[in-house]
């Protein structure tokens, strides 16, 4: 970017951008916690507990899904009673066929057992699809929910979050959440309705060993909870770290990570720092692994005593002629079952908790609200009743405004797994009572050293934010009280650093406007002085550029941008030094293009190069967020003022060596 040398003298300190800092969270903070390879972790975020009243949020999940849960269920209930009446089935087979030696009444009951256990298959395969269908549907809606509401949040989010973070997310934590549905809706249904018939059936052939298996259920429970707790904490942790260890791989392997990495990087650091965080993950992966393994001893053993005492009692009874036999054998059938769902209830206890912190997290997303949002009453840009010109005028009334505070833009998760402590609120103005006119369908041109806020000043004008103090009006209303939809139609923005998907040329294009014509693809990318290039590819329109365009020259990627701006044909255009990657030749040729392309349209255009803005309608020179000076180029070289010391300044840098003259 070049140099305004002539303000050298008169700079005042750039105000401070909260979005442009490197992190919002320093090492050193009281509130982490080192883990190995010297790690932190913010212990107010891997200590969260899952929030009261996630597991009534999930619901709403469900309804869309009555009828799957509706089948589901009553899969879940036949499975249920099967489990339950076999064991009293074999009973009836000891008792009333083995033992009487009647063999009629063998083989039906083992055809009947037979035939309920084809029964069950069925039931487990259908509630097996119901299930998949609520899970992956869940999926499905969550991913889409979040990916619409951060589409949503305003520039100042993303201009904080780790794009990894976000990545993980709407994958790994809508994945978590979908456990969390299908654990809670069939699994604990299943295993509790299993759980009371298999109760109900061993009270009804012996509560006295039905008291005395009881007994032991406390035992199994207590191991389970102390471990969840460990659990949840290790499994939040493990989500910050997936997420972190996503945003450096993001920011590594994306091209221009990549020849930064090659450039400036230390790869021996960067391995060791990924190392780092690997290893963290390993360690608390063996952690988990250990806690669910101390789990299922405790289980098998509690098991082991529990049936030795239920085969000692039923044993003294059968002797004593209190018992039979086969209701012996059935209750220790039954005994089997019913610490299989009461093992199956303590571990859901773990499961249920970890998937509960993947829901928790992506309903913090979710309820993130927006910084810029758009009232009810919002009207349409233009809407009947606001009678004006085809391209608006934009007017900035004593305008202030400074970035807003950490907490209103983002979450802590979100921007870095490592080592935060609170970000102080920076409270310096950006822009401080700044107001100007810009005329319907005249070039305003804004020149200024860098950090004087002129590019804060044209994203105000689509609300990309809003300002703290005072109104941006377009076409005389309040932003504010527009629809968001219709003023950033109306608005077509060129930054110098134009961005391109990782598509091809013609999806790059027809993002401004979908169904443009062929025809129309061409003639924009005439006007933009692209064509010729664009024709001589092998695949011409169709060319993928690369992950943000970098198959592409910066003066190539340049001109697709201009070409976009002009197929999307707005009222009001913003030039961020839209001609800053050309060349001399170009650029000139450039500047005649926009001369046709900007004509009739409101244009606010931010130019380091003078050259390129001296048949601006009016000039406007920024410095620390305050209009200076104001008027045509020849006016502002009369006034003698800093316009004139930096054009003078730019102009004696091209003069021949030798030459004197100073022009105009």
């Amino acid at each position: 970017m070049p140099q305004l040398a002539g303000f050298a003298r008169h700079r005042r300190p750039a105000p401070s951008h909260p979005h442009r800092q490197l992190g919002r969270y320093p090492l050193g903070a009281k509130s982490t916690k080192s883990g190995p390879a010297g790690l932190r972790f913010d212990e107010s975020i891997t200590r969260q507990r899952v929030k009261p009243g996630t597991v009534r949020r999930i619901l709403p999940y469900a309804r869309r899904y009555r009828g799957f849960l509706a089948l589901l269920l009553l899969t879940t209930v036949t499975v249920a009673v099967i489990t339950a009446t076999g064991p009293l089935i074999l009973k009836v087979i000891i008792d009333d066929g083995i033992l009487p030696k009647r063999t009629g009444t063998v083989v039906w009951l083992c055809l009947l057992v037979a035939g309920l256990s084809l029964v069950e298959a069925g039931a487990a395969y259908l509630g097996a699809w119901c299930s998949g269908w609520i899970g992956e549907g869940l999926v499905h809606d969550l991913r889409t929910k979040v990916f619409a509401h951060i589409q949503r949040q305003p520039l100042a989010f993303f201009t904080r979050t780790q794009t990894g973070a976000l990545v993980s997310r709407l994958n790994t934590d809508v994945i978590g959440a979908r456990q969390a549905l299908t654990t809670l809706l069939s699994q604990s249904v299943s295993t509790l309705l299993t759980l009371v018939l298999i109760l109900v059936a061993m009270v009804y052939l012996s509560w006295q060993i039905t008291l005395a298996a009881l007994v032991m259920i406390p035992l199994f429970l207590l191991p389970a909870r102390l471990i969840a707790k460990r659990q949840e904490r290790l499994a939040r942790e493990s989500m910050e770290l997936d997420a972190d260890m996503s945003s450096m791989m993001h920011e590594r392997f994306n091209v221009s990570g990549a020849l930064l990495s090659k450039l400036y990087g230390h790869p021996e650091d960067d391995l060791a720092t990924f190392a780092g965080k690997t290893a963290r993950v390993r360690d608390i992966s063996i952690l988990r692994v250990v806690y669910g393994r101390i789990f299922a001893i405790v289980v098998t053993v509690l098991t082991a005593l529990t049936t030795a005492v239920v085969y000692g009692l039923g044993g003294i009874l059968t002797i004593g002629g209190s018992l039979e036999l086969g209701s012996l054998v059935a209750m220790v059938a039954l005994l089997m079952r019913l610490y299989g769902p009461i093992n199956l209830l303590a571990s859901m206890q773990v499961t249920a908790l970890t998937a509960l912190v993947s829901f928790d997290r992506v309903l913090e997303v979710l309820d993130l609200e927006p910084h810029i949002t758009e009232r009810a009453d919002a009207r349409e840009l233009g809407a009947p009743g606001h009678s004006g010109p085809a391209a608006p005028d934009v007017v900035f009334d004593r305008v202030s405004f400074r970035y807003p505070g950490p907490d209103e833009m983002s979450l802590a998760s979100l921007e870095s797994a490592a080592a935060r402590v609170p970000e102080q609120a920076d409270d310096r103005w950006t822009l401080r009572d700044l107001s100007f006119h810009a005329p319907a369908g005249k070039l305003t041109a804004l020149v200024g050293p860098s950090g004087a806020g002129k590019t804060t000043i044209t994203q105000l004008v689509p609300r990309l934010y809003d300002a703290t103090e005072g109104s941006v009006r377009v076409g005389g209303q309040d932003v504010r009280d527009l629809a968001l939809g219709s003023l950033r139609e109306a608005v077509g923005v060129v930054a110098q650093d134009a961005h391109l998907f990782h598509d091809t040329l013609r999806a790059n294009l027809e993002y401004a406007r979908r169904g443009a014509s062929e025809r129309e693809l061409i003639e924009a990318c005439r006007a933009a002085l692209i064509w010729d290039t664009i024709s001589a590819l092998p695949d011409g329109l169709d060319t993928v550029v690369g992950e943000r365009g970098h198959r592409l020259s910066g003066g190539e990627k340049q001109r697709i941008a201009l070409a976009r701006l002009l197929l999307k044909a707005p009222p009001i255009v913003v030039l961020d030094e839209a001609t800053a990657h050309l060349d001399s030749e170009s650029e000139a040729a450039i500047q005649r293009a926009l001369e046709t392309a900007l004509a009739g349209r409101t244009s606010l255009v931010i130019a380091h190069r003078l050259s390129t803005i001296r048949n601006a309608d009016q000039i406007l020179v920024v410095e620390a967020g305050q209009v200076r000076e104001r008027g045509t180029h020849e006016e502002l070289l009369l006034a003698g003022g800093l316009y004139a010391d930096l054009y003078r300044t730019q102009f004696a840098q091209r003069r021949p060596v030798g030459d004197a003259r100073v022009g105009s």
